[in-house]
């Protein structure tokens, strides 16, 4: 006996409940958000000295530790070109200090590649202190009176830095996720 099927059927394929993130989303998450968080720094905030995390340098050290792969090598001069639009670090800087991050992040991924939170966050310390360090001197043409300014920006960064590790993850879930939810 033949089954009959409506022509209907026979010609549209079943939804799919696991789809595929869209490729935009999925690519262009990492720098949308890296670049919205270097954004961020540049709202008024008025101290006497700095204060606020480099939150595009954070993001980009979350993302790459979240993802290795994810970011190639060259997005720190890229992304440190438009830190440097919005941070009023001197032009330059950022790209330097970004893309020698990046570099030295491919570095250490290939060094240790199984890492656990500690490791993570001492890294992340690390780079931290030396890319705000090198920032100050970069920005007061070497004076070493402008390191002593940062050590609240810096210790600040170093206690923040989970907390964008875990805006990180967020994003990357939706990153990963599907457009609409079946019904």
């Amino acid at each position: 006996m033949i089954a009959l099927r409506s022509p209907r059927t026979a010609t549209t394929a079943p939804r799919s409940i696991v789809r595929p993130p869209s490729r935009v989303r999925a690519y262009g998450t990492p720098w949308l958000s890296i670049g919205l968080a270097s954004f961020l720094t540049s709202l008024p905030l008025i101290t006497g000295a700095p204060i606020m995390p480099p939150l595009g340098y954070l993001m980009l050290l979350g993302w790459r530790q979240l993802h290795p792969g994810l970011l190639p090598v060259w997005a720190g001069l890229v992304m440190g070109m438009v830190d440097d639009l919005f941070s009023g670090q001197p032009f330059g800087s950022g790209l330097l200090l970004w893309s020698a991050s990046m570099l030295l992040l491919d570095i250490i991924e290939f060094r240790f590649p199984w890492r656990n939170f500690v490791m993570e966050w001492a890294v992340a310390s690390a780079m931290i202190v030396a890319y705000l360090a090198l920032a100050a001197l970069a920005a007061n043409h070497g004076a070493p009176g402008a390191i002593l300014a940062t050590l609240p920006q810096i210790a600040l960064s170093i206690l923040v830095y989970p907390v964008v590790g875990r805006v990180v993850a967020l994003a990357d879930g939706w990153r990963l996720g599907r457009g609409r939810k079946p019904r």
